[in-house]
């Protein structure tokens, strides 16, 4: 019995810490390529919370903290993320530290590299399972910490962009019994691109698209397209394979505010098949640095 109830947590396990999953991608490039870290050339902070599969108990969460910023010499980026990914008993959490090296070209472009390094530290409480139970099989649950390491690289010029990304470069498994173990992480490979056409002097169109590969798991693929009305107002659908067609709306309210907000609407029929939602915070330092020229 102990087992069956381990054995059902663990698809969840899986899929929860695999990486944690987010639908405004595009607006906080940072927590998928360390590469990104110092490319808006100023100091960028994004806090974000994603509540998946609304009114399930234990669905998944996500909390998520970013800061990087450009140094004075316009060549080295530092940035911090702090992601918390919580379903059902099981609780991560992800620290990491971006480092960047920007490489100004001839075009006007940047090309950009980067490392990335911190901890994961991840929690299951097995034994919560059956409440009170003194089933010795169910007190094996996983309290670890372990190193992750991650690398990256960037392209960005004034109306493209494109990155390529390897977060995760090593494979984990922790032994919860003897004869039961659980790979919590995979090596993963992250491919980003994103294109911006102007259409008049109030609207912009930005196409973008995420590939995401996990080691013995189907590839994901996030298909996005955004209409921005005068540099302020952006309205943007999504289509996830496989699993949600998302709409999303972003507020530039200031020059260094901005707000954003994401609902995914499921396509599969399931008892999980319910609605995420996404709420995001971004404020933009840009008085910092102002004589930094962005090939934005």
């Amino acid at each position: 019995m102990a087992v069956v109830f381990i054995l059902a947590a663990m698809p969840f396990a899986t899929r929860a810490q695999q990486g944690p999953q987010f639908t405004q991608f595009m607006f906080n490039n940072m927590i998928l390529n360390p590469a990104y870290a110092g490319a808006d050339e100023a100091l960028s902070v994004t806090v974000l919370n994603r509540s998946q599969w609304n009114g399930l108990e234990g669905a998944p969460t996500t909390q998520c903290f970013s800061a990087h910023t450009l140094l004075p010499g316009q060549r080295v980026g530092l940035g911090l993320s702090v992601i918390r990914d919580a379903i059902g008993v099981h609780k991560n959490t992800n620290i990491r530290t971006n480092y960047a090296y920007h490489i100004p070209l001839r075009s006007g472009a940047v090309l950009s590299m980067g490392l990335q390094a911190g901890i994961t530290t991840l929690k299951s409480d097995y034994a919560s399972l059956l409440g009170n139970s003194n089933d010795p099989k169910l007190m094996s649950s996983i309290n670890n910490t372990m190193l992750g390491f991650g690398t990256g690289i960037y392209y960005r010029s004034v109306r493209w962009c494109a990155g390529l990304s390897v977060p995760e470069l090593l494979s984990k498994t922790v032994n919860i019994q003897d004869t039961l173990s659980l790979r919590v992480k995979r090596s993963n490979v992250m491919g980003y691109a994103k294109y911006s056409f102007t259409l008049n002097e109030w609207f912009d169109i930005q196409p973008s698209i995420l590939i995401k590969y996990f080691s013995q798991v189907p590839v994901s693929a996030d298909f996005n397209i955004n209409l921005i009305y005068r540099k302020v107002l952006t309205g943007g659908v999504a289509y996830r394979r496989s699993e949600s067609i998302d709409l999303m709306m972003r507020f530039q309210l200031t020059s260094q505010l901005q707000f954003g907000y994401a609902y995914d609407h499921p396509i599969q029929s399931s008892r999980l098949a319910s609605a995420s939602h996404e709420l995001m915070i971004g404020y933009l330092f840009n008085n910092i640095q102002k004589d930094v020229a962005s090939p934005r």
